[in-house]
């Protein structure tokens, strides 16, 4: 471990990051990079969630020589005695565990709470990590339904916290360059982009109704939500495809892809949004879509979809995930990784800008390490300098909210009329049931 943050540090930091902490000085190692530095100039981190996805982010995070992870906070004793070690082997000591978060935001010395918990928390650790004076990085969806969206956003701004979204591909050079030429008119206008997203996931059969393990504090996984009884086809990954925890694969992947679109088309808030789909391929206790087509509409004249297929891993233009951007003159596609590929309305390739590191897509929990280190450095510097945020709160907001409006269409089983002011849903109360959720009793008061 110490040899790959080293070579980690060498090859990352110092070709992207030097400017930002002074360059790595040749011969060192991280953790001795790490002294020189001094602790007064790493910011201390909490992470909230290491399983998975979480251990992949915090272990990044750690490996960054101006940062410090403090906290592992995870109610799986398990994951956090494993992300304990993984992160005793990148710096100088291991993190405190904590199965509460609210402990490690009790801390002083605690600067940024990374939550990659599941969804119905991560609107509600942000806003509590904010109001305890903590920044945040939040992984993506900004937060479990638009309400708490918006919420999250009024806190940053409050508290005047840095809070970025884990949309790492705002940051990866080559999507940059690739979203500039847009804007510069490489195809014209652009008037149309369709995102994807296709994996072959398999069911989660029936669960049944199980004691708590003893390695899990399931009342606090459950935290903000409505109780219901442990069962054992939950935690870790399915809760995604379960209403009361997760928010289905339109946010769980759709949410990166539809934020590109929404930058490449210029757009912010829709004025008609639909959506058609359901749980087709298996007969088991999966909740949301495995099969979904959400369609949004703008007032600058173009057109946004999300295809989003769980259980049928066929790739469209050669991925399984992307956007393709169509234009008066041509098209663009930036697919999974940091590339991206001009057309002229021949299908004649005009342009191919490839990126120098392999991108595993299919990897669910670390598929982007190198590149991700750019978001993480945009955020160090956010912070210690005022440098704008590559994806703030209110972008990410603003992202999260166009795939939950597809979400809520579909539930609601109506067209939405929305108010591209704000966002807001226009007329239609059956689907503002679905703009807030329930919460487990004295959970609302502590997000107000």
């Amino acid at each position: 471990m110490e040899n790959k943050r080293r070579s980690f540090i060498k090859k990352t930091v110092m070709g992207i990051s030097a400017v930002s902490i002074g360059g790595v000085l040749p011969g060192f190692s991280a953790k001795s990079y790490g002294s020189i530095l001094g602790a007064n100039e790493r910011l201390k981190v909490a992470s909230m969630g290491v399983n998975s996805r979480g251990n992949a982010v915090g272990a990044n995070f750690a490996m960054q020589p101006n940062c410090e992870v403090l906290y592992s906070c995870d109610v799986d004793t398990r994951a956090s005695e494993k992300f304990i070690n993984t992160i005793a082997k990148i710096q100088d000591k291991k993190p405190k565990h904590a199965t509460d978060f609210r402990k490690a935001l009790d801390d002083k010395d605690v600067d940024i709470l990374i939550v990659a918990a599941p969804d119905h928390w991560h609107a509600p650790a942000a806003i509590m990590a904010c109001k305890a004076g903590k920044h945040v990085y939040l992984e993506k969806p900004a937060s479990h339904n638009p309400h708490e969206g918006e919420l999250a956003v009024a806190a940053a701004k409050k508290y005047d916290r840095v809070v970025q979204m884990g949309n790492q591909r705002r940051s990866w050079p080559n999507v940059i360059a690739a979203i500039e030429e847009l804007k510069q008119g490489i195809i014209g206008r652009p008037y149309f982009a369709k995102t994807w997203y296709a994996n072959n996931r398999p069911s989660i059969g029936t669960g049944k109704t199980t004691e708590v393990p003893s390695w899990l504090d399931f009342d606090l996984w459950q935290g903000p939500a409505p109780r219901e009884a442990f069962r054992d086809n939950i935690v870790h990954y399915n809760w995604h495809w379960f209403w009361n925890w997760g928010t289905g694969e339109a946010l769980n992947n759709g949410t990166h892809f539809v934020d590109l679109a929404r930058w490449g088309l210029g757009v912010d808030y829709p004025t008609r949004v639909s959506s058609n789909g359901g749980r087709y391929r298996y007969n088991d206790d999966w909740e949301t879509p495995d099969t979904q087509v959400i369609n949004l509409e703008f007032p600058n004249n173009t057109l946004m979809t999300w295809e989003g297929r769980s259980c049928n891993g066929r790739s469209v233009e050669g991925g399984g995930v992307g956007v393709m951007f169509y234009g008066e003159n041509g098209s663009m596609v930036i697919e999974g990784g940091n590339s991206y590929k001009v057309y002229d309305l021949k299908n004649k390739l005009t342009k191919e800008v490839k990126g120098s590191r392999k991108i595993g897509t299919g990897n669910l929990s670390n598929p982007s390490q190198d590149l991700d280190v750019l978001h993480i450095q945009n955020l160090f510097n956010a912070i210690r300098k005022g440098t704008s945020l590559n994806s703030d709160i209110t972008g990410g907001h603003k992202s999260t909210l166009l795939v939950q409006l597809g979400n809520i269409a579909l539930r609601s089983g109506s067209t939405l009329d929305i108010d591209p002011g704000n966002g807001h849903i226009l007329n239609n109360d059956e689907a503002m049931k679905y703009w807030r959720r329930n919460y487990a009793p004295g959970w609302e008061k502590v997000l107000s």
